[in-house]
């Protein structure tokens, strides 16, 4: 090879191994800047900042721990709420791990319900054991199932003529009638496989403005954007919460908040 083309040859092994570089580089910073802005809401060692019963809620480990035992089963289900704001437009991260048997949620822009204690209403990133639910939106003690997993949801404005009407009007098995599945993100059980079963697991919440996503490990599980201004809520408290039924257990950890 002469000495020309061992120059040329160099001078592509010299651009390969820069464009590689910057490439890794920029791969990083992106992954870096995924959790800018995020600031925690649980400093992983008491419960500053945060409210609720202690028969079933801990610090433990790093983790917020909700427990319910043989002889502390719940006749209600009971919420640990952040004390700290009610955020309207954000993005929470979170991990979990969940018993077998458990059933929890991540209740966001909800309000407590009068006379019963530690009690939230509002949006819920379902969670639960078995991940039957995982990922899906449900409103607690209001429109019930508003997505299901795997699925795009509009849910519509409410006739006029319907606006005085009980909630109950509308609900059928457990899912808000007054809604419009508009796409697809995969069937259940394609997105099951993104669930770790007795593991941690990442959630990405995405709340703003009228659409909620909901994300498990990166993938997303369900998608909502709400135009029902009269039962929709644009702001509220953040909660976790343990479910009534048989003893489980459920831990959080790394959890954070950013304000958009």
């Amino acid at each position: 090879m002469n000495v020309q083309k061992q120059i040329l040859v160099k001078l592509s092994l010299l651009i390969l191994i820069s464009a590689t570089t910057f490439s890794c580089d920029n791969q990083t910073k992106k992954e870096e800047s995924d959790d800018e802005g995020f600031v925690p809401v649980f400093d992983g060692k008491t419960l500053d900042g945060w409210q609720g019963d202690s028969t079933y809620w801990r610090v433990e480990d790093g983790s917020l721990v909700g427990e319910i035992t043989p002889s502390t089963i719940l006749k209600r289900n009971t919420f640990v709420i952040w004390q700290e704001g009610s955020p309207e437009n954000f993005e929470l991260k979170l991990e979990y791990r969940i018993s077998e048997r458990g059933n929890s949620g991540i209740n966001y822009r909800s309000e407590e319900v009068e006379g019963v204690p530690f009690a939230l209403r509002g949006y819920q990133f379902d969670l639960d054991g078995t991940n039957r639910y995982t990922g899906q939106n449900y409103e607690e003690r209001g429109r019930t199932t508003l997505a299901y997993r795997g699925q795009i949801v509009v849910l519509n404005e409410l006739e006029d003529s319907l606006l005085n009407q009980p909630l109950s009007a509308f609900i059928e098995n457990n899912v808000w009638t007054k809604s419009e599945v508009t796409g697809s993100l995969g069937s259940t059980d394609e997105l099951n496989v993104n669930i770790k079963s007795g593991d941690w697991n990442m959630c990405h919440l995405v709340v703003n403005g009228n659409r909620m996503k909901h994300y498990v490990n990166g993938v997303l599980m369900s998608d909502v954007t709400d135009h029902d201004s009269k039962n929709r809520k644009l702001n509220g408290l953040i909660g976790v919460q343990v479910h009534v039924g048989p003893p489980m257990k459920v831990e959080f950890r790394n959890i954070r908040l950013k304000i958009l």
